[in-house]
Order: structure tokens, then C-alpha cells, then sequence
């Protein structure tokens, strides 16, 4: 698993399968691991790359403040390091609106987007959670800071199955790779600033729009703005799980992903 020196950072991205080249992008708090539950069915189809965003995971995580734009000039320099010209592109969360900034500073890279759970623009109710998020990982421990999080994550059907929230909350304790309480900071101060509703009619590759009925973080009308505003979108909304159903209901989101991809003209382009 490597990394790559790219805008003044160590960049960790990993490689696994063959076939068409799929890009994925984790959200906040997350790394490349978060991809884990889906990467079996999406390995055997493509040749999946993931990367830890700047902050995150194995890739350095500067003192200074973030943008998506730069998290975007990130994966476009990783692109052009490992000499892959057109990638079908797919985030999750915060990951989304960083593929918005990639597809729209070179639209020649992507293939296709898939938007997951995520937004152009947060509302009132969003921007108080994100502030709070960043300011709150500097006061607590990393146990409360989960216990506070994962109610936004998660349903509460995925609450009910004993020892799932325990056992989630014990992984992130555990891992060796936790993020740095500036990172998730400057994280938040990110999306905050991020606001691609003036510009989302300038995406023109293939998009779906991917989001869970039951998600309070980004609920649905924020899926429903991009849909409408990105030309020929195509919005989905899956009954099961909420904002983290890539754990909670991987099965039906990686189906939903590879059904999108499966209906596309190997010809089509992204600008």
C-alpha cells in the first residue's frame, strides 16, 4: 500500500482488482477502510483505487487549513501519478462533495459519478453539526466523540442489533491510524466553506444520486437538489439504513452502484 508525495503531502492510496479504473473517496472521520463492506463485490468488476484524503488514515495531516478544492487537486495529482487518464468517480458524504470539485476542475478524468449522501450546500441544521463536530474533537476523548457522532450516522434499527455501536466504537479506539483532532477541524471549516449549487449544471458525466431514506445528516432533499441541478442526474433512494449505509446496508448500495455503472456506454464522457 503506497504512497505518493503530492501538493506538499504524503498521499496513501491502495490498488486491488482489474478492469475499469473506480475511484472511491471517503467522507468525514473516515479513511479507505470505510469502503471495506463493498470492496469484494466492486474488486471483482473494476480496478478499484482508494485513498486517504489529506488528515486521514496513513496520509499526512498539516497543521494549516483545508479546502475540498485541495482535497480535489489531490486525487487529480494521484490520477495523474499512477497514469490513469478517466476514472468513474465515487464519494461519500464530505467524499462527494470532493468528487464535485474533481469532476468540475477536470471534467476529462471522469467517466461517471456517483454521489453518495451527499449535498452542494449545507443548511442551518447541518452547518451547526459540522461546526460542532470540529470543535468538539478537541475536547473529548475519541469513545464520547463516537458516541456523539454515530447517532447521526446510523438508524436507530442498526442501534437495536446488540453490541453493533459497541463493537464500532471499539474499532475506532482501536485503530491505528485515528485522526488528528486539527484534521477533523479543519475538516469541518471545509464543508462549511463548500457550496457547489451555482455550479453543479456544468457536470455532464453520467450521475447517480444515492441516498437513504432514513438519513438525517444529509436527508433526502439534499440528494434531490443535486439530482435536479446536475443535467440527466439520476436520483435513488434506498429504503434500508441511513447516512452510513455503506455499512449499515452495503449489499443494497453496492447493487445500486454496480446497476448504474452496468447501464453505461463504454463511449460516454464527462465534458
Amino acid at each position: 500500500m503506497p504512497k505518493v508525495q503530492i501538493n506538499g503531502i504524503d498521499l496513501f492510496y491502495d490498488i486491488k482488482g482489474k478492469g475499469e479504473p473506480l475511484l472511491l473517496i471517503a467522507g468525514f472521520l473516515c479513511d479507505h477502510a470505510y469502503w471495506s463492506l463493498i470492496m469484494p463485490s466492486l474488486v471483482s468488476q473494476y480496478q478499484v483505487i482508494r485513498l486517504d484524503n489529506r488528515g486521514m488514515g496513513r496520509s499526512s495531516a498539516p497543521e494549516n487549513p483545508y479546502s475540498l478544492k485541495q482535497m480535489a487537486n489531490d486525487v487529480a495529482g494521484l490520477l495523474d501519478h499512477i497514469a490513469i487518464d478517466k476514472v468513474h468517480l465515487v464519494g461519500h458524504s464530505m467524499g462527494g462533495q470532493i468528487a464535485q470539485e474533481l469532476v468540475l476542475a477536470h471534467p476529462e478524468k471522469v467517466e461517471s459519478l456517483i454521489l453518495l449522501s451527499s449535498l452542494a450546500k449545507g443548511d442551518g441544521l447541518f452547518n451547526s453539526i459540522i461546526e460542532t463536530w470540529g470543535d468538539l474533537c478537541k475536547n473529548v476523548d475519541l469513545k464520547l466523540y463516537e458516541k456523539v457522532v454515530l447517532p447521526w450516522i446510523f438508524t436507530d434499527t442498526f442501534y437495536s442489533i446488540p453490541g453493533m455501536i459497541e463493537g464500532l466504537i471499539e474499532f475506532a479506539i482501536r485503530y491505528p491510524f485515528p485522526p488528528a483532532a486539527h484534521s477533523l477541524y479543519h475538516h469541518s471549516r471545509a464543508m462549511l466553506d463548500f457550496d457547489t449549487t451555482n455550479r453543479l449544471q456544468q457536470i455532464h458525466c453520467p450521475t447517480l444520486v444515492l441516498v437513504a431514506k432514513q438519513d438525517i445528516l444529509t436527508p433526502l432533499k439534499f440528494s434531490q437538489q443535486l439530482a435536479q441541478s446536475i443535467p440527466n442526474a439520476e436520483l435513488l433512494v434506498l429504503n434500508g439504513g441511513g447516512h452510513g449505509f455503506l455499512i449499515e446496508s452495503p449489499d443494497a448500495v453496492v447493487s445500486a452502484m454496480l446497476n448504474f455503472l452496468r447501464k453505461l456506454k463504454p463511449a460516454s464522457l464527462c465534458n
